[in-house]
């Protein structure tokens, strides 16, 4: 068949006319993560992938490091146009609403990180975090948490009875209010304060963070007891851009990030499971005792934890619904009576 120039003239036009067609778009993300840790490093790992999916049409501006405005007021920058989307800790915002903290971390309510990503897809969590994110002008795309924390201490934590007279660094908020339910004493310190005061004997152990967190910066050095698995805490991190923002985003963009968020949830769930029991191992083999609290145990602490949650549902009616649509799930999966 003969093409004529007219022919390759129009087909010409159309391939230009497609590129020019294709819509760019720029984000410039906050994450208080560091570009050293695992998590900081799959978190530039979804920013490539972002760009590859995309075929370059979507470039991300990633600051680590809170490198624009502290952690705690990167939510209002989002909001406030200073940044698109905020890519920090709910826990940060509960401030603003005390429903924040259930998007964050329920402290007792699940065991494993895939249980609160169940609840996010399968429990009606997406809708309650788009509901509520929604009232202050930003959007809820995804949450990601790489496992659950462990204790350290100087002292055996076997169990609910070692939590009596255990004086402890804590974050502030909702988790002092649990512990101290069963006896602990909760002393709330900066997480670069820990190491000193657990060698200085000013507390007896520390909620600080993950196990081979806590390894790295040298606490089982100190302190020769842990949890592990953890049971207490697993602290999600979300992605949240301003609605604007995102409402003007071309379709095939949302979908191609939200995908990407997902494939990050996976990724750093399953780095981090590689590397704390790697690190269970290599502490174990140094003489530190770790602790898997039973099922008695662990009923025990979560009694404690719902209790609490009655007490901060009281807070706001969004606290409330967030605390309800946990619950719900919970028991339709057999953790509640």
């Amino acid at each position: 068949m003969k093409i004529t120039q007219t022919a390759l003239f129009t087909s010409a036009l159309a391939l230009m006319a497609s590129a020019s067609a294709a819509q760019q778009t720029t984000l410039r993300i906050q994450t208080q993560l560091t570009p050293e840790t695992p998590s900081g490093q799959m978190v530039q790992a979804f920013v490539e992938n972002v760009e590859a999916m995309s075929n370059g049409e979507i470039a991300i501006e990633l600051f680590m490091s809170s490198s624009v405005v502290d952690s705690g007021d990167t939510f209002d920058a989002a909001v406030n146009g200073i940044i698109d989307c905020d890519m920090t800790n709910a826990t940060y915002v509960t401030g603003k609403n005390a429903a924040f903290q259930f998007a964050a971390d329920t402290m007792g309510g699940y065991d494993t990180p895939m249980q609160f990503q169940a609840w996010i897809h399968e429990g009606g969590g997406a809708e309650a975090m788009t509901e509520l994110y929604g009232q202050y002008g930003m959007t809820w795309i995804g949450t990601f948490i790489g496992s659950q924390e462990s204790l350290v201490s100087t002292t055996p934590i076997r169990g609910v009875e070692d939590l009596k007279g255990w004086k402890f660094r804590s974050p502030p908020g909702m988790e002092s209010e649990i512990f101290s339910k069963l006896g602990a004493s909760a002393v709330v310190m900066d997480y670069s304060e820990v190491f000193t005061a657990l060698e200085t004997n000013i507390i007896d152990g520390a909620d600080s963070s993950s196990l081979s967190d806590n390894a790295g910066v040298g606490l089982y050095d100190i302190g020769k007891y842990g949890t592990y698995p953890g049971f207490h805490s697993m602290a999600a991190d979300h992605l949240a851009c301003n609605s604007t923002v995102w409402e003007g985003l071309p379709e095939h963009h949302k979908t191609i990030i939200k995908i990407a968020v997902d494939k990050l949830s996976h990724d750093v769930v399953t780095r981090m499971f590689v590397d704390n029991n790697r690190t269970a191992t290599e502490l174990r083999a140094k003489g530190v005792e770790l602790s898997d609290w039973s099922d008695a145990d662990r009923a025990k602490f979560r009694e404690a934890a719902v209790a609490t949650w009655d007490e901060w549902a009281s807070k706001t009616p969004e606290t409330a619904t967030m605390v309800e649509s946990h619950k719900s799930f919970l028991t339709s999966i057999g953790f509640f009576e």
